[in-house]
C-alpha cells in the first residue's frame, strides 16, 4: 500500500492561499455531491436519470458552427464594418492555437465579438482537449438574445441557458437537469450564477463547479463586474486558469484596467490580447462623435429631443426617466423604457421602436441604462446623462450602430439635479476627471485612464465585503467561514421580490393555472417573463395596501392593475434605484 500523502494540484502562494485552498475544497465538494446526487437519482428514479446527458460533444458541434458561419460570411456585404469583422475573426482563430490561460478580446460595439469569441472557444477547446464552453453575460435582458444566436449556429439541443428567467420549452427535465450540474457542451449563464456559485456553500449551487474545470469561459462585457467584488472575482479567475485548465476570455469594448501594474498589484498577469491592434480597430469602427454639454435643464432636454426625429435619451434614475417622458408625451411619438416593465412588455415596446426606426418614422425614447446592456438598436442621435466612461461608450454603441451615417451624434450632459450618491456619483466624478484630460473620451487610452482612476478612488472598496480577508484568515486558522463568505458575496445585497403582472391573456391563464396545478413551480417559471422585481419597502407597501395577492400562498400577483401602466410599467415610490440590480440574476 502506498502511504505517501497525496500531491495537491495547487501550488500555494502565501498571499493567495485563502482563495486557492477554499476553491480546491469547493471543487472536491462539487465532485462529491454531484456524484452522490447522480448515484441516488439512478437508484430511485431511473427515468429521470436517463434524461440526462446525450449531448453532442464539441467535436461534433464545431463543424456545424463553422459551416453556418461560412454561410453568413458569404452573404455579408463588402462594407468596411464587415472587413473589420473578418479581421477580428481571423485573429480569433489564430489565437485559438495559443496555450490555455487568460485572454482579452477588445472589440468595439458592432465588431461581431459574439460569433468571433465562440469561434475562438470552439477551436481552442478542440486544440487543447477542453470539455465545454461557458458564456457569461452580465444581464438577463440580453441572455436570451445571445443564446438564440448560438442555437442558430449549433442547434437547439446544444445550448443550455441557466438563469432565473429561463422558461424550458419542455417539462421533461432535461434542460433543468443540466442546469443542476452544467452537464452540457455550451452553457449561457449570468455573472451572478457564475461568480456566486464559485463562492457558494450550498450543494445546489456548488455541484456544477467541477464542470467549470477544463472549460473555455467567455466573460462578455467584463467591465460590468461590480467594483465591490472585483478583487475576489480576479483572484478566482486567476486560480481557475492556473490550476483547473480553464481558459478565460475577457471580452469588452471598454476593457477595465485589471492588468497587474505598480498601482494595481492585485491585477491579473499573463493576459494575452487576441486583437493585434485594438486602438486601430476602434478607429476603423468609430461611427460617432461625442460632444460634452454643460449642465442641462430638463426643459432644454425635452426641447432638444423635440428637435430630432429619432433620438434616444438615457438617464440614470427611474424618477428622471419618468419626468422627462411625462414632459415629452405630448409629442405623440415618445416611448419610455424601464425595468419596471415586465420582460414581455419591454420586448413589445422595443419592437415598436425598431419598426419606427426602420421605417424612418419619428421616435423619441427615454430610457434608464437598461438599454445599454447589449440591446440591438440604432439611433442617429443619443443623449446620455453623465455617468462612467464605460456607460457613455455603451450608450454610443446604440448610435449609428450599423454605420449608415457618416457619423452619429452623442451628447453627454450633466442633469440639472445632482447625480445620485454612491455608484453613480463615483463613476461620474471619475468620468469628469478623464473628460478634462482626453479629447476623445471613447479612446482606449481614456477608457484605461477612467478605470485606473475609478479603481484608485475605490481603494479598499474593491473588496468591500472583505471576502479575501475572510478567506485568508480562514486559511491561517484552518477553518474557512464558507457560510459567511457565501452570504457576503452577493452581487445584489438588497433582496428583491418578484411581482407577477397580469399583462395579457397568456399571463392571466397562467395565473389561473397556479391555483389548480399539481406542480405550480413549473407554471411560475413560465410567469417569470411577466414579473417585475421590487425592493423590500416597495413589496411591503404593495402587500399592506392589498395590491398583491399570494397565489397558493407563495406566488405574488398584482391585483390592483391600476398600478401597472402601459407606458411606464409598475408604479412604485422607488425613485433612484439603479436599473442593473433588477437585471442581474
Amino acid at each position: 500500500m502506498d502511504l505517501r500523502p497525496p500531491t495537491l494540484p495547487i501550488v500555494p502562494v502565501k498571499e493567495r492561499a485563502g482563495v486557492q485552498f477554499s476553491l480546491f475544497i469547493r471543487m472536491l465538494y462539487s465532485c462529491l455531491v454531484d456524484a452522490d446526487f447522480l448515484d441516488t437519482e439512478a437508484f430511485v428514479n431511473a427515468v429521470k436519470h436517463q434524461s440526462r446527458g446525450g449531448y453532442d460533444p464539441l467535436a461534433e458541434l464545431a463543424p456545424l458552427f463553422f459551416a453556418r458561419l461560412e454561410e453568413l460570411r458569404s452573404q455579408a456585404s463588402a462594407s468596411e464594418v464587415n472587413r473589420q469583422r473578418e479581421t477580428i475573426l481571423r485573429q480569433c482563430l489564430s489565437a485559438a492555437e495559443w496555450e490555455p490561460g487568460l485572454f482579452s478580446l477588445t472589440v468595439p460595439t458592432g465588431g461581431g465579438k459574439t460569433l468571433s469569441s465562440m469561434a475562438f472557444a470552439l477551436r481552442h477547446a478542440l486544440k487543447h482537449g477542453l470539455r465545454r464552453i461557458i458564456y457569461v453575460i452580465p444581464f438577463t435582458s440580453i441572455i436570451e438574445q445571445n443564446a438564440g444566436v448560438f442555437r442558430s449556429m449549433l442547434g437547439e439541443d446544444a445550448v443550455l441557458e441557466h438563469h432565473s428567467n429561463f422558461e424550458p420549452a419542455e417539462e421533461d427535465h432535461r434542460s433543468r437537469l443540466a442546469g443542476e450540474n452544467w452537464d452540457a457542451p455550451v452553457i449561457v449563464t449570468t455573472n451572478v450564477q457564475f461568480f456566486e456559485s464559485l463562492f457558494a456553500n450550498r450543494s445546489s449551487r456548488c455541484r456544477k463547479l467541477h464542470n467549470i474545470a477544463g472549460s473555455v469561459v467567455i466573460l462578455d462585457e467584463v467591465q460590468t463586474l461590480p467594483a465591490p467584488y472585483l478583487l475576489a472575482c480576479l483572484e478566482v479567475l486567476r486560480e481557475l486558469t492556473a490550476t483547473y485548465r480553464t481558459s478565460v476570455v475577457l471580452c469588452s469594448a471598454t476593457p477595465p484596467a485589471v492588468a497587474h501594474r505598480s498601482d494595481f498589484p492585485r491585477g491579473l498577469t499573463g493576459v494575452r490580447e487576441i486583437v493585434e491592434a485594438p486602438q486601430a480597430l476602434a478607429d476603423a469602427l468609430k461611427r460617432t462623435t461625442v460632444t460634452i454639454l454643460p449642465q442641462t435643464r430638463d426643459a432644454e432636454l425635452v426641447e432638444r429631443c423635440a428637435g430630432c426625429r429619432q433620438v434616444l435619451c438615457i438617464v440614470n434614475t427611474r424618477r428622471h426617466a419618468k419626468t422627462l417622458y411625462s414632459a415629452m408625451k405630448h409629442l405623440g411619438d415618445a416611448y419610455h423604457l424601464s425595468a419596471l416593465m415586465c420582460p414581455v412588455h419591454r420586448s413589445q415596446i422595443l419592437e415598436e421602436i425598431r419598426t419606427r426606426l426602420r421605417e424612418g418614422l419619428p421616435v423619441r425614447v427615454v430610457s434608464t441604462q437598461l438599454i445599454e446592456a447589449g440591446v440591438d438598436i440604432d439611433f442617429p442621435v443619443v443623449l446620455r446623462s453623465l455617468a462612467g466612461i464605460d456607460s457613455i461608450a455603451q450608450a454610443a454603441g446604440r448610435c449609428n450602430r450599423e454605420g449608415r451615417l457618416d457619423t452619429g451624434r452623442v451628447y453627454v450632459f450633466t442633469p440639472e439635479h445632482s447625480v445620485p450618491s454612491g455608484h453613480f456619483r463615483q463613476t461620474s466624478q471619475a468620468a469628469e476627471s478623464v473628460l478634462r484630460r482626453h479629447n476623445d473620451p471613447l479612446s482606449l487610452a481614456a477608457i484605461e485612464d477612467y478605470f485606473r482612476e475609478y479603481y484608485w478612488m475605490k481603494g479598499d472598496g474593491l473588496d468591500e465585503r472583505g471576502i479575501l480577508t475572510l478567506l485568508q484568515e480562514g486559511c491561517s486558522k484552518g477553518d474557512f467561514p464558507f457560510k459567511t463568505v457565501a452570504e457576503e458575496f452577493r452581487f445584489i445585497q438588497e433582496d428583491t421580490r418578484p411581482v407577477i403582472i397580469p399583462f395579457d391573456e397568456d399571463a392571466r391563464h397562467l395565473i389561473e393555472a397556479l391555483a389548480c396545478c399539481e406542480h405550480p413551480a413549473s407554471v411560475a417559471r413560465r410567469l417569470q417573463k411577466y414579473s417585475v422585481s421590487v425592493y423590500p419597502h416597495e413589496w411591503n407597501r404593495l402587500l399592506s395596501t392589498g395590491s398583491i395577492e399570494l397565489k397558493t400562498g407563495m406566488f405574488p400577483v398584482l391585483i390592483d392593475e391600476a398600478l401597472y401602466r402601459e407606458d411606464v410599467g409598475l408604479i412604485t415610490d422607488d425613485s433612484v434605484a439603479r436599473e442593473p440590480e433588477s437585471l442581474f440574476v
